[in-house]
């Protein structure tokens, strides 16, 4: 697995990112930056807190204290809850993409049915390309062993006319780079 940090690509995936009018920032990789970037970003509204699949736990410890935090929704909960928190196993640098495991947890609700999505994604799992999230030099083949959504941006569509954001999924992403 790819274990350093590659300021590069960082770099390019954050340009990639705000090209695709996903509003990034990086923090440095402990309980306290998250907390206070995840509170800001959260505007003290009540937010779906997914458990985090790849990103150590203790991350979000701080911020799992948070009376705002829902980790186990009602169906009322999930459907009025405006913002989802998740992880992300892998960001793509070209496309400014990022790659969220749908498989358990709470992800595709927080990540699919909320007007904004955070999302955090390591520093050290930002790749290249689309092709490498399936490559054993950059994640173990974690890409070959998960159903996973690909996301660019906030959801858009000019189906009917102009551009409008947010109809089929959160209009608003927010990524969250730690390390």
């Amino acid at each position: 697995m790819q274990n350093e940090i590659n300021e590069d690509i960082i770099e390019l995936f954050i340009a990639s990112a705000k090209e695709a009018v996903a509003t990034v920032e990086r923090i440095p990789a402990n309980a306290n930056s998250l907390n206070n970037a995840l509170v800001a970003a959260t505007e003290n509204d009540a937010v779906l807190l997914a458990q985090p699949d790849d990103l150590d736990p203790e991350l979000f410890s701080i911020f799992k204290l948070n009376k705002n935090i829902v980790t186990e929704p009602t169906k009322e909960q999930i459907s009025t809850i405006k913002t989802g928190i998740t992880d992300a196993f892998c960001a793509i640098a070209s496309t400014g993409s990022i790659c969220v495991s749908i498989t358990k947890n709470l992800t595709s609700h927080a990540s699919m049915l909320t007007r904004k999505h955070i999302v955090i994604v390591d520093s050290k799992t930002i790749i290249p390309k689309p092709r490498d999230i399936f490559s054993e030099k950059y994640l173990e083949g974690k890409g070959l062993r998960r159903s996973f959504s690909i996301i660019t941006g906030p959801s858009s569509t000019a189906d009917m006319g102009p551009l409008v954001r947010g109809v089929h999924g959160p209009g608003k992403l927010h990524i969250v780079i730690v390390g």
